[in-house]
This record gives structure tokens, C-alpha cells and sequence, in this order.
């Protein structure tokens, strides 16, 4: 009769033993997951030095020693651009009529359209007026100085409500730029906390801006939903500067005359040639300038975003809409345009290479368990820190296995395109700040670290950076006083 109870004893234990070898890998998982109240963006992952030298206060060891953030700010003296916008969360109107209950800048959003020329010192003032997680303002795809970049955590903390910052900058790149706030990006751009900003060069240009947002699902161009009009003369030259603002790539291109592709991320392409009929396909937060002449036929350019049903149309007040819309193929600027020989530095002599491979997996994020993210087969925060010196010659190989497709954006550079999917690029230099990685594709880009900072590199599909797609390129001896979390409730994706 003892052995009964025995038997049953024995079962007990193999199935606890067994519970707990399931088990505690899976707790050691999530404690080793969650992130702290507040820390330093130093304090994520690892260092990678892509193959270059190590120096002393790379990472968080040594991270009370070296230049602060704080002391990379722009220029003194009395600006040419001075801004204010104030920052509420209200109710606003769209251009086309419709409520949306979001966030604002001076009343309206898209925020006041910023200008300035080349050479300009400009200055923004952001006062929070009533955002109540705190806001901030980037400038996205311009190099500022490291300070002035408005990344929440990393490098100011973020603007509370009745506070205001100052952000200093000299407009040294002409063209076309947008600005949103780096904190809690994921909901403050979504619900309407973006403008444009424009950088002219010297040669003045007739040109529209058209910033396309999604609102609740109310897709736009300038706050207008539906079919809009602009009206210009017949034989006008124009350049439409067209900025992605939402979170997925956007297929635009001009229909009703040939166009040319003229810049890409505010950087002028070389020998543009015409295109008759094909899209372009614009990653979120990317920019491209599409150049055209209004037709004379009595017909408008139209604009399309995403499709003919929101779109703007151009040409003088009667003109017809086009006959013919957009055709199946698109642009590939992998060969578009006429090759230029040098680009200031040699990519083939890098100083540090980079593998960055975005993929995806189960596991726990900050104790959540899901399908997350990774870099380099990592999950956030034990993602690498790409580690840099003022000078160094970079390359960086982004590889997507992810099953979507991610738009990649760096901050405080421009990288050049080198090759996709192992073929070489051929066309005009492809200098760009945002670029779209496809699901399968493989890119390998090239940049001069001449922007000492640290500085996010994440993807702008801004919930996919909240989900753990997200990291830094940090330059050795680089540090920063600002905390992620904390008392400044500083959340930067």
C-alpha cells in the first residue's frame, strides 16, 4: 500500500521539475528584459566598434568623462529665422473641414511651414502649452549639432507643459525637411505634431509643399482630405516638395506631364532625367522634389498619395484632371540619373563596418511578452551601440529578414547608397537620411562621421521603434546628462 503514495510523490516532483525547467528560463527571460525607471542611453546593449579601435569611455563604464552632449549646440548671435510655435493638445479642423482631436502647433497642424535660406541662423522656440507627456521638436533629415537635435533622453529632456526650449541651428543644406516632436513619437506625429521647413538656395524656385498625413484614417495633403486644387499659370515651372509624415511607405509621382526627380532627402540628384507615367515610392519620413512644367493642354498636374483619391491637383483654375493617371512601374534610383565621381571620402577605405540585421522573434520586451523586433538577433535593450570617431570612414550593411518592411533613419547624417542586394548603385549619387529596407532586400551604405553626437538610428514607422526597433551611433567620448525615464518622463521613440 506504501508504494501508492510513493508513485504519486514521485510524479509530483517530476512534473514540478519539470514546471520549473520551463519555467525558469522563461522568468530569467523576462527579468532579464525589463528596463529600468530611468537610465542613460549609454547603458543599452553593447559596444560594437566595427572592427575599429576601442578607446577608454566608449559605454557606460566611462561615461562621466568626455563632451557632453549638452556643449554640441548651434551657433551664437542674432538669428535670421525666429520662430515660436506652442504646442497644445486640442481639438483642430482640418483644411478640408473635418475635427481631429490631437495635438497642435500655433493652433493648426500641420504646424507653421518654416523658411529659410542658405546660410540662415535659425531659431525655434517650442512652448508647451498644455502636451501633457512633455514634447519636443527634431529636425528631421537636417545635420544639426547634436544638442539641437530634440531627442527626448538623449539629447535635451523633454519640454514639460509651461515650459519652453530653444533650438539653434545654421541652415547649411538646401532642401525640404520636416520637424515633429522625439517624444512618445509613436502618438504625438500621429495625432498631428509635425511641420515642414524649407531650406532655399541661392537660385529661386516656384514651389509647392505637400505634406502627407494620415488623420484617424483620413489620409491628407496639407490638412486637405479628398481631391484639392492649386492654382497655377499654364507653362509654370514648379518643384512639389513632397514629405512622408506618416508611418508607411507612400507611393507618389506626378501624373498629366513627364516629371523629374530632382532631390531626394534634401539632396539635389545628378543629371535628373524624365519620367513619363511611373510612381515613386517614398519612405515614411522621407522626402523627394519632383519637378514639372503645368501643362498647357488645359489639363492640371496631379499629385497622388497613394492614390488618385487624395491628391492635389495643379494648374489654373479650369484645368481638367488628367486623363491618364499613374502607370504600374516606378522610379529606381538604384540607376536613376548620371553617376558623379567623388564623394568626399572613399568608402572602400572604412575605418568601421557595420552589421546591421533587422529580424524578428518571441520573447519579452521591458517584461511584455510578443513578436519583437531585433538587431543583430537581439531584442531591446541588448542591442548594439555602433561606436564611432570624428572622421572615421563608415560602412553599414542593413539586412531586413523581418517579414516587413522598415524605413531607416539616422540622425545627424546623410549616407550614400552603395549597392542593393549586391548590386552596385549606377545612377546619380543616392545621399539619403530615411531609407525603405524591404523585406529580403540587403543594403550597404557608406557616411563620414563628421557630426559628433550620439544619435539615434531607428525606424521610422514609429511603432516598430517603440516596439524595439531602435538604437544609437555614438561617437567615442561622447556623453550625455540626460536620462530615459526619470522625473522628465523622457520616452523618445
Amino acid at each position: 500500500m506504501a508504494e501508492a503514495p510513493r508513485r504519486k510523490r514521485r510524479r509530483t516532483l517530476v512534473a514540478l521539475g519539470s514546471a520549473l525547467a520551463v519555467l525558469s528560463p522563461l522568468a530569467y527571460l523576462w527579468a532579464t528584459s525589463l528596463v529600468p525607471g530611468e537610465y542613460s542611453a549609454m547603458e543599452m546593449g553593447y559596444v560594437d566598434n566595427g572592427g575599429g579601435p576601442a578607446h577608454a569611455g566608449d559605454h557606460q563604464e566611462h561615461g562621466q568623462h568626455g563632451r557632453s552632449v549638452a556643449e554640441l549646440r548651434g551657433p551664437d548671435g542674432k538669428p535670421d529665422v525666429d520662430v515660436t510655435v506652442t504646442a497644445r493638445k486640442e481639438k483642430f479642423t482640418l483644411a478640408s473641414g473635418q475635427t481631429v482631436d490631437g495635438f497642435t502647433l500655433n493652433g493648426s497642424s500641420p504646424g507653421p511651414a518654416i523658411r529659410a535660406r542658405l546660410g540662415d541662423l535659425v531659431q525655434v522656440t517650442l512652448v508647451n502649452e498644455s502636451v501633457p507627456e512633455g514634447a519636443t521638436l527634431h529636425w528631421h533629415g537636417i545635420d544639426v549639432p547634436n544638442a539641437e537635435d530634440g531627442v527626448a533622453g538623449v539629447t535635451q529632456d523633454s519640454v514639460a507643459p509651461g515650459k519652453r526650449h530653444t533650438y539653434r541651428f545654421r541652415a547649411e543644406q538646401a532642401g525640404t525637411y520636416w520637424y515633429h516632436s522625439h517624444q512618445v513619437s509613436s502618438e504625438q506625429v500621429r495625432d498631428g505634431l509635425f511641420g515642414t521647413i524649407v531650406i532655399d538656395g541661392p537660385a529661386p524656385v516656384r514651389d509647392v509643399i505637400a505634406a502627407i498625413h494620415t488623420y484617424d484614417d483620413r489620409r491628407s495633403i496639407n490638412g486637405h482630405t479628398g481631391q484639392s486644387r492649386l492654382e497655377l499659370p499654364a507653362g509654370t515651372k514648379v518643384r512639389v516638395r513632397v514629405i512622408n509624415t506618416d508611418n508607411a511607405v507612400i507611393r507618389t509621382g506626378l501624373a498629366g506631364a513627364t516629371y523629374r526627380v530632382v532631390a531626394v532627402d534634401g539632396r539635389e540628384l545628378r543629371g535628373p532625367t524624365p519620367v513619363s507615367g511611373a510612381g515613386y515610392l517614398l519612405p515614411a519620413g522621407g522626402r523627394v522634389d519632383l519637378a514639372a512644367v503645368v501643362p498647357s493642354d488645359g489639363s492640371a498636374l496631379r499629385l497622388d498619395a497613394g492614390s488618385a483619391a487624395t491628391s492635389l491637383l495643379i494648374g489654373p483654375r479650369d484645368s481638367r484632371v488628367p486623363a491618364v493617371g499613374l502607370s504600374a512601374e516606378n522610379v529606381d534610383l538604384l540607376s536613376y540619373g548620371t553617376p558623379a565621381g567623388d564623394l568626399g571620402f572613399d568608402p572602400e577605405r572604412a575605418d568601421r563596418r557595420f552589421e546591421y540585421r533587422i529580424g524578428r522573434r518571441p520573447g519579452f520586451l521591458d517584461g511584455k511578452p510578443g513578436l519583437w523586433w531585433t538587431i543583430n538577433g537581439k531584442l531591446m535593450p541588448d542591442v548594439p551601440m555602433y561606436m564611432v570617431s570624428e572622421g572615421d570612414v563608415v560602412r553599414m550593411r542593413i539586412t531586413n529578414t523581418s517579414g516587413q518592411a522598415h524605413p531607416m533613419h539616422l540622425h545627424g547624417h546623410h549616407a550614400i547608397v552603395l549597392s542593393r542586394d549586391g548590386v552596385a548603385s549606377s545612377g546619380s549619387p543616392w545621399w539619403t537620411d530615411t531609407l525603405e529596407v524591404g523585406d529580403g532586400e540587403t543594403y550597404e551604405i557608406a557616411f563620414l562621421a563628421d557630426n559628433p553626437g550620439i544619435w539615434m538610428d531607428h525606424c521610422h514607422n514609429l511603432p516598430h521603434a517603440k516596439e524595439g526597433l531602435m538604437t544609437h551611433l555614438a561617437y567615442t567620448g561622447v556623453t550625455t546628462p540626460y536620462r530615459i525615464g526619470g522625473q522628465h518622463h523622457n520616452e523618445p521613440e
